[in-house]
């Protein structure tokens, strides 16, 4: 897997936010990113079921994300302060 992505696309996802925020959920979507490469070793030759989705917690926020063995890609879908 090369790296996280936002979906549909960054602007939509994370604009508005605080820049640490933002910083930080990217910082944990590189940690998912590198487990995801370690447990999909074959990466788009995967042939099982695809990962359910998650969600995960940062420092004043979390994000829901959604690793797609096939494309590579772990993609972060929603971003929320609090």
């Amino acid at each position: 897997m090369s790296w996280a992505e936002y979906a549909p696309d960054e602007e939509h996802v994370v604009t508005g936010l605080p820049p640490v925020l933002v910083k930080d959920v990217e910082d944990k979507a590189g940690e998912l990113v590198r487990a995801a490469e370690a447990l999909y070793v074959h990466g788009r030759a995967y042939e099982g079921a695809s990962p359910q989705g998650g969600s995960a917690l940062v420092a004043d926020g979390m994000f829901v994300y959604q690793v797609v063995p096939r494309h590579e890609r772990v993609y972060v879908l929603q971003v929320t302060a609090w």
